[in-house]
């Protein structure tokens, strides 16, 4: 009885008349694991000291090799899968943690699948009749052999009220088992960050956070079915995508049960191709799906490892599993916008932005070294197209760098980098020539990148036209006052010209030729990027004709005629001379790197 009222809250707290006898268990259990913890890890920590330097506390340093990596990596992969469940789990996000651990590690890592043998029965049927009520009662018929397993529950069919349903079950004791590990692993984390190199300390701290709100969550299934349900509601007029429908009536914080939705496994490649589906439209609306609950819906599922994604015969995508879920407010999806048109920009400064703005990047980091990094990364992609960036190209580059600098990952962050970097496996599987930047890239132009150019170059064509009507308005007085005081002789020009007549008309017709040309680019260069490409087509005609004109009258032999007052070294000239009175340059104080 003390198990159960201990495990009816979700972060297993339990209530206050059960607290000492379980406070009691949580500290035996607390310094039990921490022997049995360090014990597993104490082997590997010394052969990897052992591989930097051969007697250990000195001796020259020595540089791993690959081969050497992997071999700690397998070794790592074992401890987690002997330490049970909840390191498993760690092993699971450490694996989609390039800023934490290198290459190697990480395509180790991402082999770890859930070891745990299932739960029997005498140990499940308890569980759910706590939630739900006698199993006989509650359900037509139950399935008591389960159909997938994990390290923290288990699923079974069932039948209930004539349709077939999925039941997810907790696994007996685990809250308290994850409670107790939770425990060790706030223990080690604060010796973990001391030995750390200075820029790997906040990542190894939030990553402890990130696992423990993770880990609970997951053990949540109040909140899995509150996922289920919006996801579901999200996608409620799209036919491409199903989401099971979760019954309340039959759940609870240990229980969910949800319609059963069957499917191929979306690797299964053999029978999809018997099917006959199209692998690569398929590959599209997967990443549609998962482009548009971060970018449009701002909450999406997280964890698309294949297990968890199946395809039916019409092609529709079913989503299993909404244990691990992400959220993205509307500042982390336009910094998520701003840092692809950076990369579609070149714009590597801009990039840096984005990762600060994201709180990825610590502010005080050298931006002069980072901004070295990015550009070194980049240049194999200079000349190309960003359309044709592949991740896992940009991920090998940084990989190299990343323990040079302080580069940190939220937990929502982490959870997209998790999903696109499983994704694009899953993706890859389905088709060898996906490029997932290519159809990221696509959709933000799309979505965004082509409207907001619109307004980017209507924004400037506004200000350059604002100014020049500002100018005009004030020349155009200044301009008929003078032509009427040319009319009635009354006009005197201090300067050398060698011809006087019709000055102000030739300066006129060449200013409104000008306009004219300025005015015929900006409005071809509007239509064509809103895309009414006719319409662009005509206005750009006027352009080479005002041209031609301009050029015309800039070119008669009655033109202006005047002595060279400013030439390039008169300029200069002047320049040092007001310098020198105090002035500053014709245009302004500049600093140095060239900002009014």
């Amino acid at each position: 009885m003390a198990e159960s009222e201990a495990e009816a809250t979700p972060d297993g707290a339990g209530s206050r008349r059960a607290a000492s006898p379980d406070d009691s268990w949580l500290r035996f259990r607390v310094a039990w694991r921490l022997l049995v913890v360090v014990g597993q890890f104490l082997p590997l920590l010394v052969a990897y000291a052992r591989d930097r330097r051969r007697f250990l506390l000195f001796g020259r340093e020595r540089q791993i090799d690959a081969e050497t990596q992997v071999d700690r990596a397998e070794e790592l992969l074992d401890t987690l899968v002997t330490l049970g469940p909840t390191f498993i789990k760690v092993g699971q996000i450490l694996s989609t943690r390039p800023d934490v651990l290198p290459g190697p590690y990480i395509a180790v890592l991402q082999r770890l699948q859930d070891r745990v043998p299932p739960a029997q029965w005498d140990e499940i049927e308890p569980a759910i009749e706590a939630e739900v009520g006698p199993v006989e009662a509650a359900f037509d018929t139950f399935d008591t052999e389960p159909i997938s397993g994990a390290s923290l529950g288990q699923v079974y069919t069932a039948r209930l009220d004539g349709q077939r349903v999925a039941v997810k079950v907790l696994r007996p004791n685990i809250r308290r088992r994850v409670a107790a590990d939770l425990r060790v692993i706030e223990t080690l984390t604060p010796l973990l960050i001391r030995g750390a190199e200075p820029g790997q300390a906040f990542t190894l701290e939030n990553l402890a956070d990130e696992f423990s709100a993770t880990i609970r969550e997951e053990m949540d299934y109040v909140h899995e079915a509150r996922m289920l349900e919006t996801v579901r509601t999200n996608f409620a007029d799209d036919d491409r995508v199903r989401v099971p429908e979760p019954i309340d009536s039959h759940s609870g914080a240990r229980v969910l049960t949800m319609e059963y939705v069957d499917g191929t496994k979306i690797t299964d490649v053999e029978r999809l191709d018997a099917m006959g589906i199209d692998r690569g439209a398929l590959v599209e609306r997967l990443f549609d799906a998962y482009i548009e609950m971060v970018l449009d819906q701002g909450v999406f599922h997280a964890d698309p490892h294949p297990g968890n994604l199946a395809v039916q015969p019409d092609g529709t995508i079913v989503f299993y599993d909404f244990g691990i879920t992400g959220t993205v407010d509307e500042d982390l999806q336009e910094q998520i916008f701003e840092m692809y048109v950076a990369i579609a920009r070149d714009d590597v400064d801009g990039i840096i932005d984005s990762f600060v703005a994201m709180g990825a990047l610590d502010p005080t980091a050298d931006r002069r070294l980072l901004r070295e990094m990015f550009e070194i990364v980049l240049e194999s992609f200079r000349g190309r197209d960003v359309d044709q960036y592949r991740v896992q190209q940009l991920v090998a580059e940084f990989q190299a760098e990343l323990y040079e600098f302080p580069l940190r990952l939220p937990q929502d962050l982490a959870l997209i980098v998790r999903i696109t970097t499983v994704l694009e496996g899953v993706c890859r599987t389905l088709d060898p020539e996906f490029d997932l930047i290519e159809l990221v890239t696509e959709y933000v132009r799309s979505e965004g990148y082509a409207s907001q150019g619109v307004r980017e170059l209507l924004d400037r064509a506004g200000e350059e036209l604002g100014g020049t009507a500002g100018a005009l308005l004030v020349t155009g007085p200044k301009l008929e006052r003078t032509l009427d005081r040319a009319n009635r002789d009354d006009l005197t020009v201090r300067t050398a010209l060698g011809d006087e007549t019709g000055l102000f008309d030739r300066l006129a017709k060449q200013a409104v030729l000008g306009l004219g040309f300025l005015g015929s680019v900006i409005a071809a260069l509007v239509l064509f990027v809103a895309g009414d490409r006719t319409a662009a087509a005509v206005a750009a005609l006027g352009a080479p004709l005002a041209l031609a004109l301009l050029y015309r009258s800039l070119r008669s032999r009655s033109g202006i005629s005047a002595d060279p007052q400013f030439t390039r070294q008169n300029l200069r000239a002047r320049e040092g001379q007001r310098e020198q009175d105090g002035y500053g340059t014709a245009y302004g104080t500049v600093d140095g790197d060239g900002r009014e």
